[in-house]
Formats: C-alpha cells, structure tokens, sequence
C-alpha cells in the first residue's frame, strides 16, 4: 500500500537522520560518513533514495563523496547531511545539519525553527508561497536570510523532484497541497553576510537518468541498463556502480553517458557569497485539518 511505503520509508529516514545528528563525526571522512548512512538506511529495510549528501560550509547541497573521497570533517565544519530512503519508490526525504561549535548553533537553530513554522501550517489547500512566507519570516526573525533559489518539492514514486515546488520565501503565485501527496520541505539558511542565493560550482558527482535513448557505445549502454534495473529514475553515485566496473571505466562511460544526454550530472550548489549554510527537512503527506510528517521522530 503506498501509504504504508511511505510511512515505513519516513520512519526508517527519521531513525538515520536522528543517528547522524547524535553522532560526533569530527575527524571522519565524508566518504565514511555517507557510507555508513546508506548503509545503515538499507539495513533497517528502506533502499537509498540518492546518494546521501554532505555538504560541507557554503557547499549548500550535492556533494556525496567520490570513491575513497579523503575530505575530512573539520570540529567546526558545518555539514548538511541530506539522506533519503524509498520503499517501493515511495520517497521519505530529510536533512539534519550537524555541527560541532557552537558559533553557529544560531544557524542550526533558523533552519530548524522554520522548518518547524512550515510544518505547523501544512494542510490540504495550504497555499506553497504560505510555507514559504512562514520560512522567510522565521529565518529573518532570527537575522540568517533564506536560500531564495532553493526549495522543497512535491515526491513521486522513484521521483524526487515531482514538478512542484515549496519556496523559502513568499512568492507570487504558486499551487495548494493536496490532500494524499507527498511533499518535501527544506529550508535552507545562510547568515546576513550571505547573497541568500546558491550559484553552480564545477563538481558534479551526483548522476540521474534523463532518458534510455541507445548511445552506440556498447559498454555505456550496459551500464545505462544496469542504472536502469538498479535505480529506475532515482539519482546514483559513481562509487554505487564499483561493483560492475573500476573507477576510471565507470568515469569514462559515465562521461559518455553526459555527453549523450542519457544522463544528467548535478552541480553542486555553492553560496553565492561563500557564507556558511543550515539546513533541516521533512517529508509530509497534507490530510485531514494538518499532515502526516512521515520523517518525524
């Protein structure tokens, strides 16, 4: 039952996510970090829904490790842990930003508190830009600006971007949640220094399918087939297809797969300014006189 799926996918999201906020991650790589919380999503029952991201300082969101990715968590580097689990392809998304100095609680605390305004709105008919007025107005309370480009958006199965979006901020126009949809909610905060916005940085380590169209290259179209079967549309990491192929093979065909446009790299996403940036998230589902927070603890 779908509901069910997403209900299970929240609660073993929510079981991760409070695992890495409790955890001292300091001295760790990213690369052990994201590992072990995929790994931990897939024991509790759930599949990846992407790679898990940890984004580091102004790195706003996109960054999961690189096969032995070697970047070390810092004691007061801020880390956006963004994580997902799927069930059948119903999506539970969240994120937690932990840190470990306390200079930047206050920045914590903003994405937290607004996504927590957010949540106590939501409800069938619920205008977006609403959401993203209760953001804008809990973050700028607290002197942080919102990240005006980035948003929350409506879930699919094996979707994570349904077409739909959820502002940080008040905008004009804009949809009412429906009753029964699955909607994620993340805002993202920088503080008064940031430009409020994130521009495209040169990495891109993060993959999804854009379409199975054949590129004449016999091995890329394996491995097309191979994400396919693994991970329908749901987005991938190069170090998930290391079993299949070597790092450099699986760069190669991954950069034949790009070129084609069977595949799309996501950049990551950096602060415009290069000021530090929180993040927080929940997946709801609007019923009734409220919604159902399927990744609350």
């Amino acid at each position: 039952m779908q509901l069910e799926d997403y209900l299970k996918a929240g609660r073993i999201a929510a079981e991760v996510r409070e695992m890495v906020r409790g955890r001292d991650w300091t001295g760790r790589t990213a690369y052990e970090l994201c590992e072990e919380v995929e790994t931990e999503i897939r024991r509790r029952g759930a599949l990846c829904a992407f790679p898990v991201n940890a984004s580091i300082n102004e790195v706003a969101a996109h960054y999961t490790a690189e096969p032995g990715d070697q970047t070390v968590i810092g004691e007061s580097d801020l880390v956006k842990v963004d994580l997902g689990a799927h069930v059948n392809g119903h999506i539970a998304d969240t994120a937690v930003t932990v840190c470990y100095d306390p200079v930047y609680d206050g920045l914590v605390q903003a994405a937290e508190e607004a996504l927590a305004a957010a949540m106590s709105i939501a409800r069938p008919g619920t205008k977006a830009r609403e959401i993203g007025r209760a953001i804008e107005t809990s973050v700028k309370g607290r002197g942080f600006k919102p990240i005006v480009n980035l948003s929350g958006h409506s879930l699919d199965r094996y979707t994570i971007h349904a077409g739909k979006t959820i502002p940080n901020v008040w905008s004009i126009g804009g949809f009412s949640l429906s009753e029964g949809s699955a909607y994620a909610c993340e805002p993202f905060v920088t503080t008064g220094k940031g430009g409020g916005f994130v521009r495209n940085g040169k990495t891109r380590n993060i993959f999804a399918i854009r379409t199975r169209k054949r590129t004449k290259d016999a091995e890329a179209d394996r491995m097309l087939d191979v994400i396919w079967e693994r991970y329908n549309m749901l987005p991938f990491a190069r170090r998930w297809l290391l079993d299949q192929w070597d790092e450099g093979e699986a760069g190669r065909l991954l950069d034949i797969l790009v070129s084609k446009k069977a595949v799309q790299a996501y950049p990551v996403l950096l602060e415009a300014e290069g000021e530090r940036v929180a993040q927080a998230e929940h997946t709801f589902i609007p019923a009734g006189d409220g919604a159902t927070v399927t990744t609350r603890a």
